[in-house]
């Protein structure tokens, strides 16, 4: 017999792994070539990874909820034949196949955005043959990361539909009959003019996860009022304290003492100290946090960012300058 591995493709050109959602054949069931296997998740898109070969699912090498590095086995297909392991990846993303394959491709390539969520090449060709309208298609509930619409989501609404559980789209009026339409004309975005750059500058167009950052902070500025206070504080004893400690901290730890730990335990212990910070407005209530979860923005090798959350902003260096504070 011939055992081919399959491995973890690379959907999108910063993503480096991704989560097994669900597997969608069983050890000894039979595959036939670009069938879907497995659901994989990334932070950009969820996907069905289906096999380049025919044959039958001999081992999973990953189960569901684990994170695999791209380019990392994931599965065993017996294709028949000589005894041999051979590793084939998924289609790469540049492969141009039908929709219906589903290969899992970038996500600024493939998937499309309707209102305000996007669907899958797989949601939208569903969408098609079954004769779902975009409109109709906006009202179908998603489960998947970010409220998109999953091939299972599909599958729910067409059996409820044929069941008779979900209302109708209204019949159009026929042809023959006078009718008057309401035409609403698409908004047409205006043409930029071209823009000159003086100087000697360079252009960089933003990958996907940049102009999600951007999104993100245009939105905030919606959500949340945006506040800005100055009051002057004399750290004189911070830097002579850090500058004591920081040679005893690195032999310890093996990390370097800065003051961004010092930060967050001030800005935590005054959060406790005055609860109501730390609240936010529903209506007429005021809904006041009980844990305090600080984000703390981190660079990317790539020059992006993000922003972990850690449920308890005590770092090593905190609990240090808590041990060891004049």
């Amino acid at each position: 017999m011939a055992l081919v591995e399959m491995l973890m493709p690379k959907m999108g050109e910063s993503v480096m792994e991704g989560t097994i959602l669900n597997w969608l054949k069983k050890v000894g069931d039979k595959i036939e070539q670009d069938e879907a296997v497995l659901e994989v998740a990334t932070d950009k898109v969820d996907t069905e990874i289906p096999s380049l070969h025919a044959g039958v699912l001999a081992e999973m090498l990953a189960q569901k909820g684990d994170v695999v590095q791209v380019g990392k086995p994931i599965a065993i297909i017996n294709t028949g034949g000589t005894a041999e392991v051979t590793k084939t990846a998924v289609a790469p993303a540049t492969t141009q196949v039908a929709v219906n394959h589903a290969v899992a491709t970038p996500v600024a390539e493939t998937e499309t955005m309707v209102g305000s969520r996007f669907y899958s090449p797989l949601v939208m060709s569903m969408a098609k043959q079954e004769g779902i309208s975009m409109a109709e298609l906006e009202k179908v509930a998603g489960t998947g990361k970010e409220g998109r619409v999953t091939k299972q989501d599909m599958t729910n609404y067409l059996e409820a539909k044929k069941a008779g559980k979900v209302a109708a789209p209204v019949a159009q009026t026929p042809v023959s009959q006078p009718v008057t339409v309401k035409v609403e004309t698409p908004a047409v975005t205006p043409v930029k003019p071209a823009v000159s750059y003086s100087g000697n500058v360079e252009i960089i167009e933003m990958d996907r996860m940049r102009k999600m950052i951007a999104q993100r902070m245009v939105e905030s500025k919606h959500t949340s009022p945006h506040v800005t206070s100055f009051v002057e504080a004399d750290v004189t004893n911070i830097v002579n304290w850090r500058n004591a400690h920081v040679k005893m901290f690195k032999e310890k730890e093996g990390v370097s003492l800065t003051y961004t730990p010092i930060f967050l335990w001030a800005v935590a212990k005054a959060i406790k100290d005055y609860p109501l910070i730390n609240s936010s407005i529903d209506g007429d209530r005021i809904i006041m946090k009980k844990d305090v979860n600080i984000g703390l923005a981190v660079a990317l090798p790539s020059g992006n960012l993000i922003v972990p959350v850690p449920r308890k902003p005590l770092h090593a260096s905190v609990t240090f300058w808590e041990a060891y504070a004049p």
